[in-house]
């Protein structure tokens, strides 16, 4: 995969590192006012201490590294075919922040850890992803490489797009009424397997900007998409398929709708939601 013309989106970000810290003169006004209020600052050095330990993480410009490089190429490619996408239908598209961690990270939707795998987060609009899981992909998910990582990076993007188009409201509200979220037809399999969709075409619009797929790059993201099936990775942990619990389709539903989006390049070719047959 030819990516390292691409444009660097300005959007990635580190999520290590911890929250505030008080310095030497921070914590001299802390003792005049406990003082002053008549506590001991010990005690007041102590409440300080627990607001340090609360404090979300922060965040800061990603480090400058060949996988940050490449996450921030990949990121640039997407805002800038949804910019377009967007842009024809009479809308404006709103990137989102990647956050790159390490280990765990607090987010508006809760902690994660690394276990957790890449993620969308639509309380805060920000992609997370601990670039161990590249690692993964490589020793365990469909053997890796550029383009698969892309898929993954592009798949979490589409949620951001289902979060800007209303799609998470509309699945919370039928919900709400009694639709199914689980389950082989459940909501959350369309809006996975429509993550998948418009990672293919997002995948298919770039190639036409650069032609930078190269032989085998296709192939690469498939067996990611069929390694990450719900059917599979349930028959390795467990030994059955049980597709009451399905949360992201099977593998062969993940490569029809990411072959279905590449192969288009519509945005219109990825309504999971009418399809009767997924």
């Amino acid at each position: 995969m030819k990516w390292r013309d691409a444009r660097r989106s300005d959007n990635v970000v580190s999520g290590r590192g911890g929250g505030m810290k008080l310095g030497i003169g921070g914590i001299a006004v802390v003792v005049v006012l406990g003082l002053l209020l008549g506590k001991s600052p010990l005690e007041m050095l102590g409440l300080v201490q627990q607001i340090e330990q609360q404090a979300p993480m922060s965040q800061s410009a990603a480090p400058d590294d060949e996988t940050t490089d490449f996450v921030r190429a990949i990121l640039g490619e997407t805002e800038d075919v949804w910019g377009e996408i967007f842009e024809h239908a009479g809308g404006q598209y709103v990137a989102p922040k990647l956050v790159l961690f390490s280990g765990s990270v607090q987010t508006a939707c809760g902690g994660a850890t690394a276990a957790s795998g890449p993620f969308y987060c639509p309380g805060d609009r920000q992609v997370y992803l601990d670039t161990s899981f590249f690692d993964e992909m490589k020793t365990r998910l469909g053997g890796g490489g550029d383009f698969a990582y892309a898929y993954v990076i592009a798949h979490e993007v589409g949620h951001h797009v289902q979060n800007l188009t209303g799609v998470f409201d509309r699945a919370q509200r039928a919900q709400a009424q009694g639709a199914q979220m689980t389950g082989a037809s459940g909501l959350s399999v369309r809006q996975e397997l429509q993550a998948d969709c418009y990672a293919g075409v997002w995948a298919n619009r770039a190639q036409a900007r650069h032609q930078w797929l190269e032989q085998g790059d296709i192939e690469s993201a498939l067996n990611t998409a069929t390694a990450i099936g719900d059917d599979r990775l349930q028959r390795q942990a467990q030994g059955e398929v049980v597709p009451d619990s399905f949360t992201h389709g099977t593998s062969a539903q993940r490569v029809r709708w990411f072959k279905s989006g590449f192969d288009s390049g519509q945005v219109g070719a990825c309504d999971t939601f009418a399809a009767r047959d997924l």
